[in-house]
């Protein structure tokens, strides 16, 4: 697929500088960038390679100033991230998808398949299993009893929906991912740990996308409820009974304890730990490598949190500062310790 600049420009919303007939026909990053590619300049950090890129097409901010000749062709827009994302999106919906129910899949007698969906080779699908119009199962997906998956998602290989899991519209889980897993409920007896059956499920909302090997699991009673439009990177734990509000975004290795409330448009780093039976409040950021124990300042909502316990980011940026002159600190204090004990002497003296 070939796209021209005013092609682009129109798409986007955008303005040209250069030649309007310039095409492309893949992406590349600014710094790889080679003939007939597109790129995008959005930090200003790289910006030195806008002037020796070889890409035929950058997109940049309207604000964007050259401080020396650029021989590419340019496409101004409002965002210049935003607006690459959007031609990634179209350039995958473009691509050809794959269609047709492989006879090496094992479907229910009693499941139900919607209308132009794929099911690879040895995919697995339960019985009273529900599978919504346009939606892709690849290889060895296991799908369970009861489960129901909505329209148009994309389910890739080796994924595992567990028994009357819900799975929403236009929801995306990739390679491994596990949903519906019995949550980590036990007991101590005298005699060792006693497994608290898991009996409730998950529930996903529409547009939500899912990682790599990120488990979300089953609830003790109830549901595990991930709202509309969460994403989650690869290897994050959503534990049982957890809510994770509506928006919210994850990065990987963040680990969410079982019972959590987490509001929307929150935004966690990676290795983020969060105790459970706590909430966090809408629109809360945290750092990478923070834990919430709990505390007001996450329960309100709207901060910005690091460190552990996690405290706001100014705060944190203090006592990192003052973490560095610590040792010399403490040699200070040594030093005044046997200055005093001197004076003590001399006056009993």
């Amino acid at each position: 697929m070939v796209f021209t600049a005013q092609q682009i420009a129109s798409f986007t919303g955008g303005t040209i500088e250069g030649d309007e007939n310039a095409s492309v026909s893949t992406f590349a990053k600014i710094e790889e960038g080679v003939q007939n590619a597109l790129s995008f300049l959005a930090n200003p950090q790289y910006e030195h390679y806008i002037y020796e890129t070889k890409s035929s097409i950058v997109l940049v901010n309207r604000d964007f100033k050259p401080s020396q000749p650029v021989n590419t062709t340019l496409v101004r827009v409002d965002n210049a991230y935003e607006s690459v994302a959007k031609l990634l999106t179209l350039y995958q919906s473009m691509q050809e998808r794959k269609t047709g129910i492989s006879d090496q899949a094992y479907i229910s007698p009693s499941a139900t398949i919607g209308e132009d969906c794929y099911i690879a080779p040895f995919a697995y699908i339960g019985d009273h299993v529900n599978i919504g119009r346009g939606s892709s199962i690849y290889p060895n997906t296991v799908i369970g009893d009861g489960a129901s998956v909505g329209e148009d998602c994309t389910v890739y290989p080796n994924v595992t929906i567990y028994h009357g899991c819900k799975i929403g519209n236009r929801v995306v889980l990739h390679a491994g991912a596990v949903i519906g897993a019995d949550g980590f409920g036990f007991a101590p007896t005298p005699e060792g740990y006693e497994k608290i059956p898991q009996i409730g499920i998950v529930t996903i909302e529409d547009d939500v996308e899912i990682g790599a090997n990120t488990c979300v699991d089953r609830s003790t009673m109830g549901s595990t409820v991930i709202r509309r439009g969460v994403k989650l990177d690869n290897l994050v734990q959503i534990a049982h009974n957890v809510e994770v509000g509506s928006h919210t975004v994850m990065s990987s290795q963040t680990g969410v304890a079982g019972s959590a409330k987490v509001g929307e448009w929150c935004m966690f780093g990676g290795q983020v730990g969060i105790a459970g039976h706590i909430k966090v409040g809408d629109r809360t950021h945290i750092g990478a490598q923070s834990g919430v124990p709990g505390g007001n300042a996450a329960r309100r909502g709207g901060a910005t949190l690091m460190g552990y316990p996690a405290v706001d980011h100014k705060m944190f940026a203090r006592q990192s500062a003052a973490m560095k002159s610590l040792p010399d600190t403490l040699v200070e204090i040594a030093q005044l310790k046997r200055e005093i004990e001197e004076l003590k002497k001399s006056i009993k003296a």
